[in-house]
């Protein structure tokens, strides 16, 4: 079954209900990306494998836990507790039964779990990249599920918040079968490091868009 790659950083407050809350038979790797509480100790308490990428940035981490997941089925979502595992079985199911190549799911937000300003941005960058894919994705969501190897073909090099977006972007341009599936979102626990603050928001605004800039279908 699938390795689910979950890039934490301080996720103390939330790391136990997420790992508690994962299918039978789907195994967490936790990427501790630097954190200074104690999501490293909890993880492993709760049968996670641990690994440290001391590199900060999402994507740094993402990177280095699919180097060290060995299944063919991989799954990453976010270890805040805004998106439940239950729901990975279905994200998945559609790349281990071979019906598709890349499955996001698409935030379906309960009231007050998304700023309105992070969801009017994720609404106008789904719509660029239907434009420029001709896919119906309504989402570049964090909870997706892929085959191992393919994703490392794709050779993806943003470290930082553009990693979500590339991965689309060059999956497309390569052909893979994409498609997206809703998925419950909720409230985060503790604060986001990318909506939650300024500086966090305009990186993540500079790496979609440098992304954009960068794919040749503009």
């Amino acid at each position: 079954m699938p390795d689910v790659i979950l890039p934490a950083l301080n996720e103390a407050e939330a790391i136990e209900w997420v790992l508690r809350r994962m299918p039978d038979g789907y195994h967490p790797i936790v990427v501790d990306n630097g954190s200074s509480d104690d999501t490293s100790v909890l993880a492993a308490a709760h049968g996670a494998t641990v690994i440290a990428e001391p590199v900060r940035g999402f994507g740094s981490a993402c990177y280095a836990g699919l180097l060290a997941a060995t299944d063919d089925v991989v799954c990453f979502m976010d270890c805040d507790a805004s998106l439940d595992p239950a729901a990975l079985p279905l994200v998945a199911g559609f790349v281990l039964r071979d019906e598709a190549d890349l499955v996001i799911g698409a935030r379906i937000a309960r009231r007050g779990a998304w700023p309105a300003h992070a969801r009017l941005a994720n609404r106008v960058l789904a719509a660029e990249v239907r434009r420029r894919t001709n896919t119906s994705i309504r989402d570049v969501g964090p909870m997706r599920a892929a085959r191992r190897v393919d994703l490392l073909a794709l050779d993806l090099r943003d470290r930082r918040s553009g990693w979500p977006l590339e991965m689309v972007l060059r999956a497309t341009e390569a052909g893979w079968r994409v498609r997206d599936v809703p998925v419950e979102y909720s409230e985060r626990a503790g604060r986001s490091k990318v909506t939650g603050t300024v500086r966090g928001t305009v990186r993540a605004i500079g790496d979609m868009t440098r992304m954009l800039r960068e794919d040749g279908r503009g």
